[in-house]
């Protein structure tokens, strides 16, 4: 029978207020509906930390948690988390410790999630702020009209390589792929549609496989700034893939920028 565990931990006396509570969700027997209601009724509760195990293709994990409070929970995922896994995230941190489904972060406005393994299709879709990490590699429409929102910059960083249609339509924030394991960066009709934004690629890519509208660049100072930002980021939560932020950044980067903020303006425009 599924069942939600609560302990609280023994803090001293002058941390009482500041107590972290946790929880045990085993979502062997329930379904998406009824896990979300447990998250959510949790979080109201003072639940600080939750761990959900026996996870298998419950979807919208994450998605209810937005409150005028903006109360904070931190929650790990062990199993496979179904579509649209924190669609709408509002600052709260999410660790999956396995694979992750399509629509990962879907319009995610805030937060962090962490994938130790790979990430399905529509990754980062239309996703506005916060920070996506995923170890291995990822399905296609990465990216898909990510955007900038009222000063926020959404980032996504990716260890391995992705599916066609990176960056498709992107109007915003920062996507960076690393190839580390060798793979090479096989898609095509990278960036279709580019207006915004810029992604980086550890590695090379041809001309023929990105879109009209994007220019490769070599990188420069400012975009090396960047890339030791969120690599250290990324190697600090993935300690196992056994790669040094130097060896990293030391390898050869290409920056795909769009040509024009309006790609399509003739197509539209007399």
């Amino acid at each position: 029978m599924a069942r939600a565990v609560v302990s609280e931990s023994s803090l001293e006396a002058d941390q009482v207020d500041e107590r972290i509570k946790a929880a045990l969700i085993d979502a062997t027997d329930l379904e998406t509906k009824e896990l979300n209601d447990r998250l959510r009724d949790l979080m109201l509760s003072g639940v600080k930390k939750v761990k959900i195990i026996n996870v298998c293709g419950q979807r919208y994990i994450g998605t209810r948690l937005y409150t005028p409070e903006r109360l904070k929970m931190e929650i790990e995922i062990f199993g496979t988390p179904g579509n649209d896994l924190a669609a709408f995230l509002y600052g709260h941190k999410i660790t999956v410790h396995g694979n992750a489904q399509d629509g990962v972060g879907n319009t995610m406005d805030g937060g962090e999630i962490i994938v130790e393994g790979r990430a399905g299709d529509v990754l980062g879709f239309s996703m506005r702020g916060g920070e996506i990490y995923v170890r291995d590699n990822c399905g296609y429409r990465t990216a898909l009209h990510m955007k900038e929102y009222e000063g926020k910059r959404p980032v996504l960083v990716v260890g391995s390589s992705s599916q066609d249609f990176l960056g498709e339509y992107m109007a915003g924030g920062i996507v960076i792929l690393l190839d580390l394991y060798g793979q090479t960066h096989k898609a095509n009709f990278i960036g279709t549609g580019m207006h915004g934004g810029v992604i980086y690629l550890r590695g090379h890519v041809e001309p023929s496989q990105v879109g009209g509208q994007v220019e490769i660049s070599p990188i420069d100072d400012a975009d090396r700034a960047v890339l030791d930002r969120y690599v250290s980021r990324f190697v600090e939560r993935f300690p196992e893939i056994g790669k040094s932020k130097e060896e990293i950044l030391n390898s050869q980067f290409v920056r795909l920028t769009p040509k024009s903020k309006r790609p399509y303006s003739k197509l539209y425009a007399y």
